[in-house]
């Protein structure tokens, strides 16, 4: 069953991607998938709930991932780094998805639109505790702003959906360390520079 639900899945994003949501029918990625109208009504109540499932797969992903970071780790610092490792890591575990989400996010009903937005709030409230944390504990520069600070990480590593191949030069890794370093040497304090366990995931 969950091997059917992913073909289908994998039908509609490259469908989606190459003719745009209202170019593709459901008798389409039935086609296209190799099952029936039964096995897709199994799966998903409508095309509109398979274009949330499509966003709702990478945002969970994110989400789950940064929680982990937050129980994983007690420093902030730490915290921070490793939800900005997975944050971009996701531009290649899931590139489809995230295309398609640029692509088609405005033809999402109400109610879907209203629980990727909850769950994108959620991420960028984890990621503000973590910066007030870190400038409370003077590890993080308390002259920064959290907002802008917040928006710039998040407005820097979603832009990787832009020019990220994952033929490219670098490597995923590769640049999930570039962020971290950039973001963590900008928003560290000189004396949190210093700690030499921190030094190890900004170099």
């Amino acid at each position: 069953m969950a091997e059917l639900r992913d073909r289908i899945m994998e039908s509609s994003l490259y469908l989606f991607e190459k003719y745009g949501f209202h170019g593709v029918t459901v008798n389409d990625i039935v086609q296209h998938s190799g099952t029936s109208k039964g096995g897709f009504y199994h799966h998903f109540q409508s095309k509109d709930e398979l274009l949330f499932m499509i966003h709702d797969t990478f945002i969970t992903y994110v989400l789950t991932k940064a929680n982990e970071a937050i129980t994983t780790y007690e420093i902030p610092s730490f915290q921070l780094h490793a939800i900005i490792q997975s944050f971009v890591k996701v531009f290649d575990l899931y590139k489809p998805h995230i295309s398609v989400f640029y692509q088609e996010s405005n033809y999402l009903k109400p109610q879907f639109d209203q629980l990727i937005k909850h769950k994108r709030d959620q991420f960028k409230q984890l990621i503000f505790r973590v910066i007030q944390e870190g400038q409370m504990a003077g590890d993080f520069r308390s002259s920064l702003p959290v907002e802008i600070t917040v928006m710039s990480i998040l407005g820097m590593v979603n832009w990787t959906y832009k020019w990220y191949r994952k033929d490219g030069e670098k490597s995923i890794e590769d640049i999930a360390n570039t962020f971290s370093n950039i973001i963590l040497q900008g928003i560290l304090t000189e004396s949190a520079k210093q700690n030499p366990e921190l030094k190890l995931i900004c170099k």
